[in-house]
């Protein structure tokens, strides 16, 4: 299987290169500047992304340079480099990198001055580009040994260079940006240079998944944390498949699931033919989240005490080694374990990824670890699974408790049960549900005046929200980025989601929906 390891240098883009590559059926895998070359040097090609840095005001990453360079040199490994990864290969090769010159943000235009294989049934000589640039150093000369290919239009810098001899490539723009015009297909001559084979699908990755957790489990014993979400249930049942009854499932009622969630679960599971242990422990998350309203604190007392249940259910089945979770690439990225230039961003704790206790009586196996959400659905369409748990929307591992806004009460639970359960259904009557990538409600920590039967009531008030997105990067609020049709619609399903739920909950009076898209907002408000 051809791989292709991305390095990146902090841009905001880095995993649309990830995505990109892997739509063209390779597999791609992102890496911090930091890395250890050894981490790497199995990889069929290098990519290295863009960045917030100057390499004329930032000491650039040498070493990982050098030793990339002496793969590229004496085994022929080609290289990409994107934007500030472009500039840093020229700074390489001891080009002095100019950062006095024209800024370009946004969309440009560059200039074909020469043939190449990177722009191959791309772009002739002598006509200009539609590109996406967003730097403010800029290379003027080309390095020893490299060609240019073409320039900025208006700024005259060198937008696109190459070194066929030792198959280096730089270009100034993104061309994983969709903006760019047929950028995917200048990441895809670079893949054919690589002579990358495309036969990396969700089948063969399951495959190789398998054989991968048989070699790292042995004949050992592993607990999985199912919650009855997607990313956790394709997890399991791939574990199930690689090493059948060394696999235990235990699903854990926290009390801040959804309404009849935890039956739900066991019937699906039963279904599926994977054993589920199931344990309620709903009293001790309550009492343990008393007087809790800071969300980064109900996410580590949730990720302990989920431990501390696992730890104790392991106990009783005797020599369990490992603990199964369904995290995902995008929990990583949040919880700030990704990748970010070696300076992560921690955006929020996944209690999964960022919740969990420094020290851990049980060893982390985490099969889908490096697949984006819709990669996992595919995965999950490979396995055989049901639709109902395939395409449920998200729903975090911490449950209501992150929807219940401020302190976590049981009774504030059971209100925003009833307006979940309501919303979830009345959408799925309209036939909105299938079309909306998450869709939930939150319970705000605030009251508002209202008139019922005639008298003032005083009561809390819930926010609605509904996004759509391919991976939980990025998002809109629905019905933006849709259809024009499901504008009307879905203003008339909000006027009547609105009034059952005022009319049927007990305790709310008003009903508010959230427009916001990520970036800024995240998806979950806690």
């Amino acid at each position: 299987m051809s791989k292709i390891a991305i390095i990146d240098f902090g841009s905001q883009f880095t995993q649309l290169i990830a995505r990109r590559i892997r739509e063209m059926r390779i597999y791609s895998e992102i890496f911090p500047c930091t890395v250890a070359v050894d981490k790497i040097s199995d990889f069929d090609a290098f990519i290295l992304s863009g960045g917030p840095d100057s390499v004329n005001t930032t000491e650039p990453a040498v070493l990982l340079l050098h030793d990339i360079m002496n793969l590229n040199q004496n085994r022929g490994i080609p290289i990409l480099g994107i934007c500030y990864g472009k500039q840093l290969i020229c700074h390489y090769f001891g080009v002095q990198i100019q950062s006095d010159c024209k800024k370009e943000f946004g969309r440009t235009k560059i200039k074909i001055l020469a043939d190449s294989p990177i722009i191959q049934d791309l772009w002739n000589v002598g006509c200009e580009i539609d590109v996406w640039m967003s730097h403010s150093d800029s290379v003027i000369n080309a390095p020893s040994g490299f060609n240019v290919i073409a320039v900025g239009a208006v700024s005259n810098a060198a937008a696109i260079i190459g070194n066929e001899a030792r198959k280096i490539y730089c270009t100034q723009f993104h061309p994983e940006v969709r903006h760019t015009n047929n950028g995917t297909g200048l990441l895809s001559n670079f893949l054919d240079i690589a002579k990358c084979k495309r036969n990396w699908t969700m089948d063969s990755f399951s495959v190789e998944q398998i054989k991968k957790i048989k070699n790292e489990i042995g004949n050992k014993q592993v607990i999985g944390a199912v919650s009855g979400g997607v990313d956790s249930s394709v997890a399991a049942v791939l574990m199930h498949k690689a090493i059948g009854e060394q696999m235990h499932c235990i699903f854990i009622d926290t009390g801040l699931l959804r309404k009849n969630q935890a039956h739900d679960t066991k019937a699906i599971f039963e279904k599926i033919g994977v054993p589920l242990i199931s344990v309620d422990n709903s009293d001790l998350f309550f009492e343990k989240l008393k007087g809790i309203v800071d969300p980064e604190e109900k996410r580590k007392i949730i990720g302990n005490t989920f431990i501390d249940i696992f730890t104790e259910e392991a106990r009783k089945i005797g020599n369990i080694d490992f603990l199964m979770q369904g995290t995902i690439y995008s929990d990583v990225i949040e919880s700030g374990f990704g990748s970010n230039y070696g300076k992560d961003t921690k955006i929020k704790s996944h209690h999964n990824v960022g919740g969990l206790p420094e020290e851990m009586q049980l060893e982390l196996v985490e099969p889908l670890r490096s697949l984006f959400k819709d990669e996992v659905r595919l995965l999950g369409k490979e396995l055989e699974l049901p639709d109902d748990v395939l395409f449920c929307h998200p729903f975090p591992g911490p449950g209501l408790a992150l929807r219940v806004i401020g302190e976590v009460t049981e009774e504030k639970v059971k209100t925003l049960q009833e307006i979940d359960y309501i919303y979830i259904n009345m959408m799925k009557d309209y036939n909105l549900y299938s079309i909306i990538w998450q869709a939930f409600a939150i319970l705000l920590p605030i009251k508002a005046v209202g008139v019922m039967g005639d008298r003032r009531t005083y009561e809390y008030v819930c926010a609605l929200r509904a996004v759509t997105s391919s991976d939980a990067m990025t998002a809109d609020a629905f019905p933006f980025e849709t259809k024009q049709q499901y504008g009307g619609i879905f203003w008339d399903f909000l006027q009547n989601v609105s009034n059952a739920i005022v009319n049927q909950v007990k305790n709310v009076n008003r009903v508010v929906y959230d427009i916001t898209s990520k970036p800024p907002a995240t998806i979950e408000w806690e």
